[in-house]
């Protein structure tokens, strides 16, 4: 079980939950420097973290912005929590009139049928993906036991 307490002077992570403790700053840091910050609670739990942003020099609205970054939040905080990992690689790249963002591990992976249906399971999955819905976008969760997880969301840009 991961540490519930600071892991990082920036980003924290209470209850398994990882929380930048400075403003999220897309002017400044971009989306994908904003997103990176959240993975140091795992690089420092030796998760290594590849990145892979071919996105280079389009636009992302804020609204957009800040959706992807809550999603990626919620996939790097399960990811902390529950994968044991030891890779992960987060890929933000643009696609027909949109952005896509997939977070994927090689961790322990899950059921992923009774994560998003189950009583007492996946809500954060489940509010992530009815937020992503509700802008046009959409989710691929895919996961099982023993081989790892990823997570897709596509948001539409215009």
């Amino acid at each position: 079980m991961r540490d519930q307490t600071a892991v990082d002077e920036d980003v924290i992570a209470v209850g398994g939950v990882l929380t930048d403790q400075h403003p999220v700053d897309f002017h400044t840091l971009g989306l994908a420097g904003c997103i990176d910050r959240l993975t140091r609670p795992l690089r420092q739990h030796g998760t290594a973290v590849r990145w892979d942003t071919p996105h280079w020099g389009i636009e992302i609205p804020a609204d957009c912005a800040s959706l992807l970054y809550q999603s990626a939040r919620e996939a790097l905080s399960n990811a902390y929590k529950y994968s044991r990992a030891s890779r992960l690689t987060v890929q933000l790249a643009a696609v027909d009139h949109g952005i896509r963002l997939v977070v994927s591990d090689d961790g322990t992976g899950f059921d992923s049928e009774l994560a998003t249906c189950g009583r007492h399971h996946g809500y954060g999955l489940r509010l992530m993906a009815v937020a992503v819905q509700e802008a046009g976008g959409s989710v691929d969760i895919s996961s099982s036991p023993g081989h790892g997880t990823s997570v897709t969301v596509t948001l539409p840009l215009d």
